[in-house]
């Protein structure tokens, strides 16, 4: 009775041996990497480097023109309710299209 035994471990390494084959059959990770082509690394450098220059347009030129745009008109709205809270004067702009032209200009300034 110890004969059939031995048989059924031996068909069981058996079967953990062609696992490991079939395994060993698989392509390795280095070949993973030719998926992508030279085309598509160019395309990705070329979005990357547009993505840069977007990023340098925004933090560069358009968030500190338009802090200083909304910076200049929070001070004149600060400086009104202060002159009106501390000297109990009442700040008006007379002409808004004046006082928007000054802000505009002064904020490219």
């Amino acid at each position: 009775m110890a004969a059939p035994d031995e048989s059924l471990i031996d068909l069981h390494a058996s079967s953990l041996s062609d696992t490991k084959d079939d395994v060993d059959s698989l392509p390795s990770d280095s070949s993973s990497s030719d998926i992508f082509s030279e085309a598509d690394s160019e395309a990705q450098e070329e979005w990357d480097r547009s993505l840069e220059q977007v990023q340098l347009l925004l933090t560069m030129i358009l968030v500190p023109w338009i802090g200083k745009l909304f910076g200049r008109k929070f001070a004149y709205w600060s400086w009104g309710k202060y002159m009106n809270w501390v000297h109990n004067a009442d700040v008006k702009v007379t002409s808004s299209k004046s006082f928007n032209a000054a802000g505009a200009v002064a904020a490219t300034l």
